[in-house]
């Protein structure tokens, strides 16, 4: 009686196992058994490479030291190429801008012959005269404005040692002091950049009595 029992709860304490828990398992070992592989073929690799002979790995880094080369050659030969053909479209665009500098300054030369011509007449004018060079004269800094040029002349301005150079200084009762009296010389910027200066006289405010009595 007691034996009997005792199978029965023994038989009645066992868990069925599941499919997934089944298909889980299976799995797992089938991971395991790849990783064993994986291990394996690479314990076979190293092996393998630890057969080659000393004369065999030299002919390795012979071939790896001679691709290494060739791509520094070709690099530096690209490099190269880089540095003629940025120089040669440097030297184009030079001479494509004087180009067209030159293209419009053409008809002022063409004026300017014109004046000479003019002037050079038995019957010539002074106004006809000063009138054709003044509008040369126009015409040659509108040509060269174009191309980024502008004048620097700053009467009755605010002197500006960054644009201005003083080459003297002088009493006056009509520009406050600090102010520019008179321009000497024109100056010029192109596209912002300061070619030359401006020389000017710079006011030094109405005269005292002393330098009134001087003058």
């Amino acid at each position: 009686m007691n034996d009997t029992a005792s199978k029965t709860d023994s038989t009645d304490n066992e868990v069925p196992i599941s499919a997934a828990e089944a298909e889980a398992t299976a799995a797992a070992s089938e991971e395991q058994a790849t990783t064993a592989t994986a291990e394996n073929e690479a314990t076979e690799a190293k092996e393998e490479a630890k057969e080659l002979t000393l004369e065999e790995q030299l002919d390795v880094a012979r071939q790896e030291a001679a691709s290494a080369k060739e791509a520094h050659l070709r690099s530096v030969a690209d490099l190269e190429n880089f540095r003629r053909r940025t120089a040669r479209e440097k030297d184009d665009l030079r001479a494509f801008a004087a180009a067209n500098v030159v293209e419009e300054l053409l008809p002022v030369l063409d004026n300017l012959g014109f004046a000479l011509t003019a002037a050079k007449a038995d019957n010539a004018e002074l106004k006809s005269l000063t009138d054709g060079v003044e509008m040369v004269s126009t015409q040659f800094k509108s040509a060269l404005g174009n191309h980024g040029l502008k004048e620097i002349n700053p009467v009755a301005e605010a002197f500006d040692p960054n644009v201005h150079e003083a080459m003297s200084q002088e009493a006056s009762d009509e520009v406050e002091e600090g102010k520019v009296v008179r321009v000497i010389r024109v100056g010029y910027k192109l596209n912002g950049r300061l070619l030359r200066p401006a020389s000017v006289i710079v006011s030094g405010g109405p005269a005292t009595a002393d330098e009134a009595k001087k003058g």
